[in-house]
């Protein structure tokens, strides 16, 4: 869902978007960690935020760390 939220803010499409971990937060809400494998040796960490179910609201992409390789560690960011 959030994929094209990061697409848009980095200037381009994603054939691969796999994501291979995730970590939470609770807050007023969820922030989900994830990290995306997005091609060859490339990952991302993303941060998305999933407000709480009375808000309807849909998913966001809060931010994102990018040139992550695959042992680099998931941490909160």
């Amino acid at each position: 869902q959030v994929k094209p939220q990061l697409e848009e803010k980095e200037g381009k499409t994603f054939d691969v978007f796999t994501a291979t971990e995730f970590r939470t937060q609770m807050v007023a809400g969820v922030n989900y960690f994830i990290k995306v494998h997005v091609g060859n040796e490339e990952f991302l960490h993303l941060r998305v935020f999933q407000s709480l179910p009375q808000e309807n609201k849909p998913l966001s992409l809060h931010s994102y760390q990018s040139s992550k390789k695959k042992h680099d560690e998931l941490a909160y960011f």
